[in-house]
């Protein structure tokens, strides 16, 4: 009985092992069907985390001299965030609570009054303008609003970063143009970065749905002309194309370069949706107020995606953007405009950093509006040992050395490209000049160190 009993103990780790490995398996079956099971769907597969996630973390943890982000680092106009502060004090409690989802009714009636004007039609506030959480959600809702499964939109490259992706989302298929540079000698002008007109033609087709058309454009400060708008218009009138004009800095020109709005043009007022931003136009990025105006038939659908996802902005901060166009509307073509001031006092900034970075070794690309600059930073990498670097693209691999060895931040602009064109971004970098004097004038610092 004793020698029985000794054998069915011995046997019995051996049948706690089979056992055990028996519900590993079941459970890691488990697991691996319910991560099939809860993974992205299929219309987000493949997507990946935002260079600014991957980016923002890097700045906290090497924490360089960060020209890689557009926000400025300057205070905002006083009138501005005292409005705020105003209306923190206010006795109407109800501008704390809920309001017009579509947009405040004061904001809206302040930017009806505003684009009516600019665009020379009179705009409907209640039907013609939709405020949203900052420019992102305008694009979001007039890209969801508007795609359907199928439907093709032309993004021309280098783009904002969420583009392509939000395309994705709405089932729609993303086709790319890039700017080309025709310059290759002596300085560049963001002018020189244009589209081939023959491949543009190409792009239209009969499952052409919308055209996204960025204007002063980001990266590259190109401010589209005239002609390079009568063109795009020409096309999508032919082709019944819906545009989208993304014009969060339309206040930032120079040079006496002209911001023409395609929506002005002929035939374009009926299929243009035009957005813009508090948080560029105030500088208060961190407001995230924006908002989109076109006529009611088009706007109504960004108003659908609006009321089922975000339905209402804050407040407060939409009273304080009002109470700021309305001081800005008696200022309008005066000096003492911000709208005109801004730039006055960034163009001096951007030739210091075209300055800097030229004697650095890299070649800027001058920019016609906005406050970012692009450069070629071949010739100085030929100094640079990247190879502790391991990332696939050349820019990513100088913008990390750079941050961690030089302490200075610049954002790898193949990060707006499509995949099959990212080798076209991988020479560059995007320096931000809406900064503090003193930033530029250390970012100018480090970079002598290099030489």
């Amino acid at each position: 009985m004793m020698l029985r009993n000794s054998r069915s103990v011995c046997a019995l780790p051996r049948q706690i092992n089979f056992f055990a490995n028996r519900q590993q398996h079941t459970n890691k079956a488990a697991v691996a069907d319910t991560m099939e099971k809860f993974d992205l769907p299929k219309r987000l597969q493949g997507s990946t985390p935002s260079v600014w996630n991957e980016y923002i973390a890097l700045a906290m943890q090497y924490k360089p001299l960060n020209l890689g982000q557009g926000f400025p680092d300057d205070a905002a106009p006083e009138y501005v965030t005292k409005a705020l502060v105003d209306i923190g004090n206010d006795e109407n409690p109800l501008l704390h609570q809920y309001t017009r989802g579509n947009g405040h009714l004061r904001l809206v009636q302040a930017l009806g009054k505003l684009y009516s004007g600019l665009v020379g039609r009179e705009l409907n506030p209640l039907h013609d303008i939709l405020v949203t959480s900052g420019a992102y959600e305008a694009l979001y809702s007039t890209i969801m609003g508007h795609v359907d499964v199928g439907e093709e939109v032309i993004i021309i490259e280098p783009f904002f970063d969420c583009y392509e992706p939000m395309v994705k989302m709405a089932g729609g298929v993303p086709r790319f143009i890039p700017l080309q540079v025709r310059k290759k000698d002596g300085p560049i002008s963001s002018a020189d970065w244009v589209l081939d007109d023959s491949e543009l033609e190409k792009m239209f087709n009969k499952k052409t749905k919308m055209i996204i058309l960025n204007t002063p454009h980001n990266p590259t400060g190109k401010v589209f002309h005239r002609h390079e708008l009568e063109r795009i218009a020409e096309l999508c009138r032919k082709w019944n194309v819906l545009c989208v004009s993304d014009e969060v800095y339309e206040w930032l020109v120079f040079d006496g370069v002209e911001h023409v709005r395609i929506c002005t043009l002929p035939g374009m007022w009926d299929r243009t949706i035009t957005i813009g931003s508090a948080g560029k136009t105030f500088s208060v990025t961190g407001w995230k107020i924006g908002w989109a105006y076109g006529p009611h038939h088009l706007i109504r659908n960004l108003q659908m995606v609006h009321q089922n996802s975000v339905y209402t902005c804050p407040t407060p901060l939409q009273e304080g953007v009002a109470r700021s166009f309305e001081l800005e509307l008696t200022r309008m073509g005066k000096p003492e405009s911000y709208f005109l001031s801004l730039p006055r006092e960034l163009q001096p900034k951007r030739d210091f950093m075209a300055k800097f970075l030229t004697e650095a070794g890299m070649s800027p690309t001058i920019p016609e509006g906005g406050y970012f600059m692009i450069a070629d930073w071949t010739a100085l990498g030929k100094k640079l040992d990247l190879s502790t670097e391991a990332d696939k693209y050349r820019d990513y691999k100088f913008t990390k050395w750079m941050t961690k060895n030089m302490g200075l931040q610049g954002i790898p602009p193949s990060a707006f490209y499509s995949e099959p064109n990212k080798h076209l971004g991988e020479d560059f970098v995007r320096y931000c000049f809406i900064k503090k004097q003193e930033n530029l004038d250390k970012a100018a610092e480090l970079l002598k160190k290099l030489n």
